[in-house]
């Protein structure tokens, strides 16, 4: 009865540690990518997929601001961003649609604001800065 006693409460402050810390996870939210080409943006909602994060395009903004339609919305453009502490999330995939493909990826929060994503093909990099929205 004593190991039950001691187990209960651990079990409790372990469940507790494991909500709050999914609670806090920094990279949640919706952030706006940069003008493409066309001079249109997008919001991406990061959101928890398993035990990794996952960014979908909610909504498109064409260059003067106005919300246009587009193929995009509702598409999932991260997936499997494996947290590595420190704001720094790694093990991810990315897809582009102005390429078309998919690369490995990872991306770092920089100062809450900022979400430095970046698409690899094995070691060469290209990035792109994300500003928090919601």
């Amino acid at each position: 009865m004593t190991m039950l006693r001691c187990f209960v409460p651990l079990f409790a402050t372990v469940t507790a540690f494991a909500v709050s810390a999914g609670a806090q996870e920094p990279a949640l939210g919706v952030w706006q990518v940069p003008p493409d080409a066309k001079g249109q943006v997008g919001h991406v909602k990061i959101a928890p997929c398993g035990v990794a994060l996952c960014g979908t395009i909610i909504r498109a903004f064409g260059p003067g601001g106005d919300p246009i339609t587009t193929r995009n919305v509702g598409k999932r453009i991260l997936w499997d961003m494996q947290p590595a502490g420190q704001g720094a999330y790694k093990r991810g995939r990315v897809y582009v649609p102005a390429h078309d493909r998919t690369y490995d990826a990872r991306m770092k929060l920089r100062g809450g604001r900022t979400l430095s994503i970046e698409g690899c093909v094995g070691p060469v990099c290209k990035g792109q800065e994300w500003t928090r929205v919601q």
